[in-house]
């Protein structure tokens, strides 16, 4: 592609971005260390997910001085719900090192930036082209799939992913934007995300629609199947000196899923004795599961679990800024004994205290 036909793709592309794009906070400043946390948020996690979580994140750590001197249970407690709970331990621990090794300077190129715990090529990319303007492409899978796309590329048995990905990278690198590379790939991006989707894209709206080569889906490798899973936990609350109480397990440090996190304690029998009051529906990354939340009366519930892990009665105050795992905070809110945002409700159920 020549020189030409690249240059009126960028200025076709920014002029759609400039008109269309969604307000989102993070595109509100131009904070390097807020676009990290925002760029670290949005991995694997949708948009509308993201945006209440970024603001109250920002507030109570506004500063990569703050965030290295938290500690990482209260990073996890306001990371819960978001999933990939690592996320947020790397996010702690690069702050730290940013304080240690910088004295709280962020880095300024991605070459810098990709020497911090938990941020890759893409993330590095898109923090030095947004807060530093650096030319450098940000690839992604949403930028992966855009380019692909406008290129005719896709992957078969003569050519595979990782040639096509060789060959997106190389295009992108010379396409970005050198004036504006930060809004470059954040348009690129936005584009991926609601014009250029990977089912039914809206070609007819699509800046691009006449050099796309593909006008349409493509080809695209199998998602790994989602599986599915019954288990149980238990819902125990009494009323302690400073109101009710919840009792809730911390994981062990050594599991590998959500070290740490605080949950309801699980149950082995998938029903045991008692009758569950509720069932919720809760995605994993690879599993479904469906949970059957069975009320306890309190001294069914104290003591220490089958593996050794000790319980703790909990203070409902108190769980509510707790590193809760996000099914725990699920449960919990629906029952009404916490409404998402830390403040005591009515419990849904008469028997709260004593379930049986």
């Amino acid at each position: 592609m020549n020189s030409e036909k690249m240059a009126r793709m960028r200025r076709e592309l920014l002029t759609w971005y400039d008109r269309s794009r969604r307000d989102l906070p993070w595109r509100r400043t131009k904070d390097p260390y807020a676009i990290w946390v925002s760029e670290i948020m949005l991995q694997q996690t949708r948009v509308a997910a993201v945006i209440e979580k970024y603001k109250a994140f920002l507030e109570r750590f506004p500063t990569v001085k703050t965030l290295a001197e938290a500690d990482e249970q209260d990073v996890l407690a306001l990371w819960s719900g978001l999933g990939y709970y690592r996320r947020a331990r790397m996010l702690n621990n690069a702050a730290k090192q940013v304080v240690a090794e910088r004295g709280g300077a962020m880095p300024s190129t991605a070459e810098e930036l990709r020497k911090l715990a938990g941020i890759g090529s893409y993330t590095a990319a898109a923090i030095a082209s947004i807060a530093f303007h650096e030319p450098i492409a940000a690839v992604a899978g949403k930028v992966e799939r855009v380019l692909s796309r406008v290129r005719g590329w896709e992957s078969h048995d003569a050519v595979g992913e990782a040639e096509v990905r060789r060959r997106v990278e190389a295009f992108a690198a010379v396409l970005v934007d050198p004036r504006r590379p930060g809004d470059f790939n954040q348009a690129l991006m936005e584009l991926g995300a609601t014009v250029c989707t990977p089912r039914s894209p809206q070609c007819l709206v699509c800046p691009w629609v006449t050099v796309c080569r593909t006008l349409g889906e493509r080809r695209t490798p199998k998602r790994a199947p989602m599986t599915s899973r019954e288990v149980s936990c238990m819902l125990a609350v009494r009323e302690g000196l400073k109101g009710d109480e919840v009792l809730l397990e911390q994981r062990a440090a050594a599991n590998t899923v959500m070290p740490g996190m605080w949950e309801l304690p699980p149950l082995e029998d998938r029903f045991g004795s008692c009758k569950p009051i509720m069932t919720v529906r809760h995605a994993i990354m690879q599993v479904n599961y469906t949970v059957h939340v069975c009320g306890v009366a309190p001294e069914a519930g104290a003591g220490a679990s089958a593996n050794g892990v000790t319980r703790r009665w909990v203070a409902l105050e108190e769980a509510s800024s707790m590193a809760l795992t996000g099914l725990a905070r699920k449960v919990l809110t629906r029952a009404r004994l916490l409404d998402g945002t830390g403040r005591d409700k009515q419990p849904m159920f008469a028997g709260a205290r004593s379930a049986k």
